[in-house]
C-alpha cells in the first residue's frame, strides 16, 4: 500500500500524532466518533445552484444555509482563517473556516482535524478571490477521526504522483481504492445499473424473479468441480451451487412460465482475467420458447444493457469500437471451425481430429472429440470475437442439458454470445425428454467415474421432476461480470469484483 512516507518510523509518528489529536479531542469533550449528523444537501448539488443561490443571496442580504458531509481530502490550518476540501459521493468543495465564525473552541478542533477525517459542515457559499466555488463554515462537527493515513494523490500539472495503483493492494483494500481512486467507484455504479436494467428488461416482460438454494445436496447444470462444505444439522455434505439451472427447470414444472434470477455461482476452478471461482450469473427460463426466441431476446437485452449503462451503443473495450446497435452476427459453431481449419470438422474421425489440432497447437492426452472442438474455438477463435458474436449449433458432446438439433442428431440447440473476445452468455432449447436427459447424464458419469472432477453426479429428483412434464423452453445464462468487464473497459475480472479472493 501506498502511504505517505516509505519510513516505517515516519508512519509510526504520524499515527502516534494522530492517536495524541484524539486523545485532545477527548480531553476538550468532543465524541470523535457521534451517532448522527442530518445531511440535507450533497456537493454537486450546491455547485450546481451555486451561481442562482450567491443572487438569491446577493439580492435578499440572506444566503441560503446548506448542510453536507464527507472525507477531509486537503487541509490548510492557518491563524485566524483556515480552508480544506470536502468530498462526499457526488464530488467535492472547498470549505473556509474562520475563528470569529466558529468561535475559540470550534476553531482549535479544527486544527486536530488530519486528512483522512470525516465531519459534517453547515454553511453558505460565496466565491473567492480566486474564483473557487467554497462554503464558508457557520459551524461543523467531527463525525469519524480518521487513524491510519490515507495515501496522499499529488497532482500537478496533469501529472499524478503517488497513486493507489497496485493492484493487489487496491483488491486487499478496497475500502482505501474507492476512497482516493473515484473511477473506481464508477466501475460499481455502472455495475448497479447494469443489475437494475437487467431486473426491468425481465419484470418488463412479465418474468418472475425468485430464489433457489446456494447450499444444494447435488451439483449440477454446468460442468464444473464445486466447493464442498458440511451441513451439521443434516449430517451430510453439502455443494456450493455451480448453477441454478436444475431448480429454476423446476419451477417451470411447477407452473411458472417465466422465471430468473441474479445469483452468486461458485465453481472451484482456476483463475484468470476472465474467470473467477465465485462470480454473479443471471439465469431465466421462458416456457413455450426455443433458442431462436432467445436468441432474439437476449439480443434486445444486451443492447438495451450498453445504452442504459454507457449512454450509447458503441463502446471502446481494450483499444476496439465495439457496435451494439447493428444487428449481432449469427454464425454456426462448425462454419467458425471451418473458417479457421478449411475442413469440416463435424465428419472427421477421432483420429483425424487429433491431427488436425496438432496443427493448430492444440495437444492434450486422449482429447474427446468435443475437447478438441472446444479448444480450437477457445484457443483460435473466440478471442478474436470483437464485435457481438451468436455462435449457435454446439457439438452435441459438448451440451449435456441442451436439447438435440430438429435437423441434427449430432447437434443441439445451443448458443453463446461473444463481444470484446468476451464470452457473455450461454443458452440452450432446454432439454426436457427425461429419458434422452438420463442417457446424457450417465454418460457424463462415465466420465465422472474415469477422474473427470467437472462431471456432475446423476440427480434423480431432478429427473423425476421432468417426468411430471416441462414444457418446451428456452434458458440462459449471463455472466454479470464479463459484462460489467465489457462497459467499464476492464481486461480483468477482479476490477468489477468489489472484494475478489486473493492468496494469502
Amino acid at each position: 500500500m501506498t502511504l505517505p512516507t516509505d519510513n516505517q518510523e515516519d508512519l509510526n509518528q504520524i499515527l502516534r500524532a494522530r492517536r495524541a489529536k484524539l486523545a485532545k479531542l477527548r480531553e476538550l469533550g468532543v465524541n470523535p466518533y457521534p451517532y448522527r449528523f442530518e445531511v440535507r444537501h450533497r456537493i454537486a448539488e450546491i455547485l450546481e445552484r451555486f451561481d442562482d443561490v450567491c443572487e438569491k443571496e446577493s439580492a435578499a442580504g440572506v444566503g441560503e444555509h446548506f448542510s453536507i458531509a464527507g472525507r477531509i481530502i486537503t487541509i490548510r490550518a492557518m491563524g485566524k482563517a483556515s480552508f480544506c476540501h470536502l468530498r462526499d459521493d457526488s464530488g467535492q468543495m472547498q470549505l473556509y473556516v474562520k475563528k470569529d465564525i466558529v468561535g475559540e473552541r470550534g476553531y482549535e478542533i479544527f486544527h486536530l482535524l488530519d486528512i483522512g477525517d470525516i465531519i459534517g459542515a453547515v454553511g453558505t457559499v460565496f466565491r473567492t478571490h480566486t474564483g473557487e466555488k467554497t462554503l464558508r463554515v457557520q459551524s461543523f462537527e467531527l463525525l469519524s477521526k480518521n487513524l491510519y493515513p490515507l495515501p496522499i494523490v499529488k497532482e500537478r500539472e496533469d501529472q499524478v504522483f503517488d497513486a493507489f495503483t497496485d493492484k493487489e493492494a487496491r483488491y486487499r483494500e478496497r475500502h482505501v481504492d474507492l476512497t482516493v481512486n473515484l473511477e473506481v467507484r464508477e466501475i460499481f455504479e455502472k455495475r448497479a445499473l447494469l443489475l437494475c436494467t437487467l431486473r426491468r428488461f425481465l419484470e418488463e416482460r412479465s418474468f418472475l424473479e425468485v430464489e433457489t438454494p446456494i447450499l444444494q445436496p447435488l451439483y449440477g447444470g454446468a460442468l464444473a468441480r464445486p466447493f464442498t462444505t458440511e451441513y451439521h444439522a443434516l449430517e451430510r455434505t453439502f455443494f456450493l451451487r455451480i448453477a441454478d439451472e436444475l431448480y429454476l427447470k423446476r419451477l417451470l414444472v411447477g407452473g411458472f412460465p417465466k422465471v430468473y434470477e441474479i445469483s452468486k455461482v461458485f465453481r472451484n476452478e482456476g483463475m484468470d482475467r476472465s474467470h473467477n471461482p465465485e462470480f454473479t450469473m443471471l439465469e431465466f427460463y421462458e416456457a413455450y420458447t426455443d433458442y431462436h426466441d432467445a436468441m432474439d431476446l437476449t439480443e434486445d437485452m444486451l443492447r438495451e444493457c450498453v445504452s442504459k449503462v454507457t449512454g450509447g451503443f458503441v463502446i471502446r473495450y481494450q483499444d476496439a469500437a465495439i457496435n451494439f446497435e447493428v444487428a449481432f452476427r449469427r454464425v454456426p459453431f462448425f462454419d467458425l471451425l471451418h473458417e479457421l481449419t478449411g475442413e469440416d470438422l463435424l465428419e472427421k474421425s477421432l483420429e483425424e481430429l487429433q491431427k488436425i489440432a496438432r496443427l493448430h497447437g492444440v495437444e492434450e492426452p486422449a482429447m474427446s472429440d468435443g475437447k478438441i472442438y472446444d479448444e480450437l474455438m477457445k484457443t483460435h477463435i473466440f478471442p478474436k470475437l470483437a464485435q457481438p458474436t451468436i455462435v449457435y449449433d454446439y457439438p452435441l458432446s459438448l451440451s449435456p442439458l441442451a436439447k438435440k438439433h430438429r435437423n441434427g442428431a449430432r447437434l443441439v440447440e445451443r448458443f453463446q454470445v461473444f463481444a470484446g473476445g468476451l464470452e457473455l452468455c450461454n443458452a440452450f432449447s432446454e432439454l426436457n425428454d427425461p429419458l434422452d436427459q438420463r442417457v446424457r447424464f450417465e454418460a457424463q458419469q462415465r466420465f465422472r467415474v474415469e477422474g473427470d472432477e467437472e462431471a456432475p453426479p446423476i440427480d434423480e429428483d431432478f429427473l423425476r421432476a421432468l417426468e411430471y412434464g416441462m414444457p418446451p423452453a428456452s434458458g440462459v445464462g449471463i455472466g454479470i461480470d464479463r459484462v460489467t468487464m465489457l462497459l467499464t473497459d476492464q481486461a480483468s475480472i477482479r476490477e468489477v469484483i468489489l472484494f475478489p479472493a486473493l492468496r494469502t
